[in-house]
């Protein structure tokens, strides 16, 4: 499962609110999803590490699933 429990710790220590995200950096449609969980595309995580000035291991973690992979 991806989580994006770092992107808000990064946030907070930048400083930098879900207000600038939304109205100043026109993420607005994205945030539920951050919030949520729910997948964003890597051209959106890309801005997100552009704005915050960090890597993606500042935006979100990958935790292993409880059931196994099972190849299609």
């Amino acid at each position: 499962m991806i989580t994006y429990t770092p992107l808000w710790e990064t946030m907070k220590e930048k400083q930098i609110t879900t207000y600038h995200l939304i109205y100043k950096c026109g993420f607005s449609s994205t945030i539920n999803k951050l919030k949520h969980n729910k997948g964003i595309s890597t051209a959106t995580i890309n801005d997100l590490c552009n704005v915050l000035q960090c890597s993606v291991a500042y935006i979100m973690e990958h935790t292993p699933d409880d059931v196994p992979f099972r190849s299609k």
